[in-house]
């Protein structure tokens, strides 16, 4: 569906370049946009395996799994319909864990592993479990301590301070996951209460009439 709007865009702007006059424009910023986009994906190469490379020393050496002990009560928290040994919850630590030092092309992966377990654990195929949304609540707001890609792009531009940012994204990454959260909890008892019968918590019996 995204291929098709993202074409959809792209066609009726050649559109209205034919029709106005503008297709040299338009060519030229085709090509200049390719050439940017090569030029800004090296300047990202550099960095993102730096920092990948701390990630895998991170992990050698055991930081990893002691950010997955300090996490652990958190996603068990979170994630209550999941069993605690299921092994859904290391990838979901292991996106976290990423997610916390601003790596998104090393999260996707484990976010995309771990909602294939999780559709594992899933009743019903067709609809997203709690735990999935959950998940995907948590991966799109994550709290960011150092946002190491958007480092990249500002050094690639040649910013005069480009970590400036790490307060400001640790502040909007921290408010914008507290809202995951608190909308992800009033949905799962939202849920819940519309699964339960009406006779529950009123101090009724359901089957009785009057």
């Amino acid at each position: 569906m995204i291929n098709m709007i993202w074409m959809g865009m792209i066609l009726i702007g050649f559109g209205f370049a034919a029709v106005n006059g503008n297709i040299d424009a338009v060519t030229k910023a085709v090509f200049d946009g390719a050439q940017t986009g090569v030029t800004v994906s090296f300047g990202l190469i550099s960095i993102l395996v730096f920092w990948l490379g701390m990630m895998r020393i991170a992990e050698d050496s055991g930081l990893l799994k002691k950010v997955a002990v300090m996490l652990g009560p958190v996603v068990r928290f979170l994630f209550p319909d999941v069993p605690k040994d299921h092994p859904a919850i290391g990838y979901i630590l292991s996106n976290m864990s990423a997610n916390l030092f601003g790596l998104g092309n090393a999260a996707t992966p484990m976010g995309i592993k771990a909602m294939q377990e999780l559709q594992k654990l899933n009743p019903d195929k067709g609809t997203a479990t709690p735990a999935m949304c959950t998940l995907l609540a948590l991966n799109t707001a994550s709290i960011t301590l150092i946002p190491t890609t958007l480092i990249a792009i500002r050094l690639n531009y040649e910013s005069a301070n480009p970590a400036e940012i790490v307060g400001t994204t640790l502040l909007a990454t921290a408010i914008a996951t507290a809202a995951a959260i608190l909308a992800d909890r009033w949905y799962r008892r939202r849920t819940i209460r519309r699964k339960q019968p009406s006779g529950i918590g009123t101090g009724r019996n359901p089957d009785m009439k009057g």
